[in-house]
């Protein structure tokens, strides 16, 4: 058989097994997230945040609210070098991100059923 022809029958069974594939996972909420820092977001948006008596002074100085702070976490980046990853129990992650064109830098320590936001600070004020 030619190479053009297996390349054919290799294109059309893949063109046939993206078409079914569409249809199984149409509608469904089907996520990727196979890396560290979208894995860690994703486990920490996903839980319940509280806030420690710190972070509480903070939003209420720069008039934060819990939307805000939640696609904060949810759309940062965690710095792995800062975080303390390496707890039994509970994990201390620092979440930077950028706000009204200021870098924050936020740290909470993630549980198995809750998340605490335990400080949150601008870096260059």
């Amino acid at each position: 058989m030619k190479f053009i022809h297996r390349l054919g029958y290799y294109l059309g069974g893949f063109a046939i097994g993206l078409i079914i594939l569409m249809f199984f996972l149409n509608g469904k909420d089907a996520s990727c997230d196979y890396g560290p820092n979208a894995r860690t977001v994703k486990n920490i948006s996903s839980k319940p945040i509280l806030y420690s008596d710190k972070a509480s002074i903070f939003i209420a100085n720069y008039d934060l609210d819990s939307l805000t702070i939640k696609n904060l976490v949810e759309f940062g980046s965690v710095n792995f070098s800062e975080s303390k990853t390496k707890l039994d129990s509970c994990k201390v992650y620092q979440i930077e991100n950028s706000y009204k064109e200021r870098d924050i830098e936020l740290k909470i320590k993630n549980c198995d059923s809750i998340a605490t936001l335990l400080d949150i600070n601008y870096t260059n004020i």
